[in-house]
């Protein structure tokens, strides 16, 4: 009982802490524009990727990074 006790707690902490985790009442919507920001904030915080990225899209880095910065 103490193990589900101590799991339920730290779940509660890593809710309050970080939003993407999600809840039981979090929308599909919530969800999705939550795995978008994550994901479009890890592409600008990675220089290499974010090259690799706008090379494919045929875009300078800059344009790349803001229009993800914008959307975002």
């Amino acid at each position: 009982m103490a193990d589900k006790l101590r799991a339920q707690q730290q779940l509660e902490q890593l809710q309050t802490r970080f939003v993407g985790t999600g809840h039981a009442d979090t929308t599909r919507f919530e969800w999705s524009s939550n795995i978008q920001r994550d994901s479009f904030a890890s592409y600008v915080g990675h220089p290499p990727l974010l090259s690799y990225m706008a090379i494919g899209m045929g875009e300078c880095r800059e344009k790349v990074r803001g229009a993800m910065i914008e959307v975002g």
